[in-house]
């Protein structure tokens, strides 16, 4: 069925003048290629090829995809189908703003593509290139670039997209090609403004001697029961089936670290940061190395490490590839219990250990309302629920010492080793082994809320009568109350007295992979 003469985006018009001869056989070469697969018959292409090229109309397709990519709900995952999304529209926005109005080449004759695998809506815009194919593509390319497993999974997705265009005939094969390229482009010119997290790897140094453990024998793994892990460990059992592994109770969980430590080459555990950091103390005192599989909501330190899933895992464990990190350290001159009014003072000194933050001020009665609630809510909305209870807190900033000086603050927060995510939320960390800790501190005063909002907006680079931030290897502390709440790997406790902050360095063994993935 041939279309109205009157639609002009249909008409395939003679050669402008000066078309040189190469120009001329690549076009007759195009239109024989759209010939031939107008002529061919594609078992099951009639019905399902219109159909889905019809689904990826305004990337409806592309984003179904990422929704469920992400629904998986792995961090791996999550970042392959925001790179695939980010790369769709730049690659759009690219081809309808400057691809389609550069080259304003009509759409392919209908003649020869038979009725039923016409596209019941026949597009308007000019032909070249294929903003479909370009979208496929780009999506494809991105997710593949953060993830190859679910990069190749998407990628025979995208491959029939860009063939329907041709087999409906709503473009020439050239203008799917180069639409492919152009999307592929765009997925590599995001990865360029935002690397991925395999450019970003922490470094592996200092790399440190650790037993390799062929299907993990000699790895006696704590996994907590209380941090959903059963799914972690089921995948810990396929990739190193001769690992032991001890489900724990959260109140038996630093008893049972014990036990293992005491039988094992190599102490491993699964949980959050708060059950890790529990293993990490366990591991120093017996002087063996650490392998984490990250089991929690957060999991900074596993993540940080490059430790995603078992795979990660088991990679470095039975390739013995392990670093040395820091650990940070605090001391204080007594202990309140651990958070309840009725505890006694301990007089003796207190030392306790934090991978990732130690703060004080509101943020460990944030952490404390977030255990309070999570148990009857969840995780998350127990969070968000914290943070505005504690935003809109009308009482005093705290009050404490500094190198002789009294000061009001709202927040003190000390990381082990450098973040590199502007604000006071714990984001990455590049190298865990750099010696230092990354202070930051907001100045008491009226409105904590908007304080420490700003903070958190603005990052530790600006500097303001409202905070400071500094790289520090210590920090004495003096001057705190009886009861002074402070928090560290989500953990709450409670001091007096003056408080040490120190690192030692390079002091832990922990397995992470160094060699390329296989």
């Amino acid at each position: 069925m041939r279309p109205d003469s009157s639609d002009v985006s249909d008409i395939d018009p003679p050669l402008p003048a000066g078309r040189g001869p190469l120009k001329s056989r690549l076009a007759g070469l195009d239109r024989r290629l759209f010939d031939a697969v107008a002529a061919r018959h594609w078992p099951g292409g009639d019905r399902v090829l219109p159909r889905l090229s019809q689904s990826a109309n305004h990337g409806v397709l592309w984003f179904a995809a990422a929704a469920g990519i992400a629904a998986t709900r792995t961090p791996r995952a999550r970042r392959a189908a925001l790179r695939g999304v980010a790369s769709l529209a730049l690659a759009s926005a690219t081809i309808n703003t400057l691809g389609k109005r550069s080259v304003r080449r009509p759409r392919p004759l209908l003649d020869a593509v038979p009725l039923i695998r016409q596209l019941k809506r026949q597009p308007v815009t000019t032909s070249f290139p294929s903003g479909h194919a370009a979208s496929a593509a780009a999506f494809a390319t991105g997710v593949a670039l953060e993830s190859r497993a679910w990069g190749a999974a998407v990628a025979p997705l995208a491959v029939a997209v860009a063939a329907s265009r041709v087999y409906t005939g709503a473009h020439y094969p050239s203008d799917v090609l180069v639409g492919g390229a152009l999307g592929a482009g765009a997925a590599f010119a995001v990865r360029g403004l935002v690397p991925t997290r395999a450019q970003l790897a922490p470094p592996g140094r200092p790399r440190v001697e650790a037993p390799a453990l062929p299907g993990g024998a000699g790895l006696v793994l704590v996994a907590n029961a209380g941090a959903g892990t059963a799914d972690r460990v089921k995948s810990l059992h396929a990739a190193l089936p001769e690992a032991e592994v001890v489900v724990a109770e959260p109140d038996d969980l630093v008893a049972e670290l014990g036990k293992a430590a005491a039988r094992a080459r190599v102490l491993g555990v699964c949980g959050g940061d708060g059950t890790v950091n529990a293993a990490a103390t366990v591991a120093l005192q017996h002087g063996i190395p650490l392998a984490v599989l990250p089991g929690g909501t957060l999991n900074h330190f596993a993540y940080d490490l490059g430790v995603e899933d078992a795979r990660d895992l088991s990679r470095a464990v039975e390739a013995g590839e392990a670093v040395a990190v820091d650990v940070g350290r605090f001391r204080s001159d007594g202990l309140e219990g651990t958070g309840t009014a009725e505890d006694a003072v301990a007089e003796a000194p207190v030392e306790g250990y934090f991978l990732n933050t130690f703060s004080l001020g509101v943020y460990p009665e944030l952490v404390r309302l977030r255990e309070h609630w999570s148990p009857r809510i969840g995780g998350k909305p127990a969070s968000v629920l914290a943070a505005l209870k504690v935003l809109r807190s009308d009482e005093r900033p705290m009050v404490a010492q500094f190198r002789g000086e009294e000061r009001a603050l709202w927040l003190l927060f000390a990381g082990n080793c450098t973040y590199h995510r502007p604000g006071f939320t714990p984001g990455r960390r590049l190298d865990l082994a750099d010696g230092l800790l990354d202070v930051r501190i907001v100045h008491g005063g009226r409105r904590p809320g908007t304080r420490l909002l700003a903070a958190a907006l603005t990052g530790p680079e600006v500097r303001s009568p409202a905070q400071a931030a500094a790289r520090l290897p210590r920090l004495r502390v003096d001057g705190l109350g009886p009861g002074t709440a402070v928090a560290f790997d989500g953990e709450v406790r409670r001091v007096h007295g003056s408080l040490l902050l120190d690192k030692l360095p390079e002091a832990l063994t922990v397995y992470r992979p160094l060699s390329p993935i296989r």
